[in-house]
């Protein structure tokens, strides 16, 4: 199934070489990667993700926090070459980027609306075939799960940022305390009916931290599967970041004092 079938199913089940693939009643997946230039890496994303075994009725989108437009005319032709779906936030907020706030909002929304888990996938992410289901089927085992996440490791498999926490944990599924990245994580329908988005700090960036430790305060649990590893390349999307490991007086000053990056 590509991602551009619609998850929306109507009385009837989908059979392809005599083997059942899904059934109306099956729990339908929102995959969604914000995305700001960064073509190269966003593309290899997009790639994995497409090429992935998901059992389940899906959508992919992709959220172009305005891009510059010679890359939003690339991936509007990619959208239309690979079959994923594109939504320019320029069409919908003027603004500035980032705007993942508004697409945690927007996506939680359509997520409750279709009965859906939801899947981000950052765009400095390569997940591989099985990645995608296994923390579809994980989240779906723990009926106490608020984000199924996956641990993330580097070209040469060796667990890196953000989870260095994790080292010593390989192959486990563990109950975390600590919060678990957006890189490649999956937020259940009953946690998102169950905690609404409109209650996040609009003064912040990034969210992971906040929904995570939020999820553990209403009663839910958090689970890293450092059994189903993705590549992470840190920061791809936003180059400046790196800073933080090559310059890091020089990243804490453009952090600070144009007041980026708030956590």
């Amino acid at each position: 199934m590509r991602s551009s079938y619609k998850a929306k199913i109507t009385d009837f089940n989908v059979i392809t070489n005599n083997k059942l693939l899904f059934t109306c009643d099956m729990k339908h997946l929102h995959i969604i990667t914000p995305v700001k230039d960064s073509i190269e890496s966003t593309l290899e994303t997009v790639k994995a993700v497409l090429a992935s075994d998901i059992k389940v009725p899906y959508t992919y989108t992709i959220y172009n926090d305005f891009s510059t437009d010679e890359n939003t005319a690339l991936l509007e032709k990619y959208s239309k070459e690979l079959g994923f779906e594109l939504v320019n936030l320029r069409d919908l907020t003027d603004h500035p980027s980032p705007n993942y706030l508004l697409v945690l909002r927007r996506c939680q929304k359509l997520a409750i609306e279709a009965d859906a888990d939801m899947l981000l996938v950052e765009s400095d992410v390569v997940v591989d075939k099985g990645t995608l289901q296994g923390l579809v089927d994980g989240a779906a085992e723990r009926e106490d799960c608020a984000i199924a996440a996956s641990v993330t490791v580097n070209d040469e498999g060796v667990i890196n940022y953000p989870y260095c926490y994790a080292k010593g944990h390989e192959g486990e599924v563990w109950c975390v305390k600590k919060h678990c990245s957006f890189c490649c994580s999956l937020l259940t329908n009953k946690f998102l009916k169950a905690y609404d988005f409109e209650q996040l700090n609009p003064d912040k960036h990034w969210f992971d931290v906040t929904i995570s430790q939020m999820a553990l305060k209403i009663g839910f649990k958090n689970y890293l599967f450092c059994n189903l590893p993705v590549i992470h390349r840190p920061h791809a999307s936003r180059p400046w970041k790196q800073l933080k490991y090559t310059n890091p007086l020089k990243y804490y000053w453009i952090k600070f004092t144009k007041g980026f990056d708030k956590i």
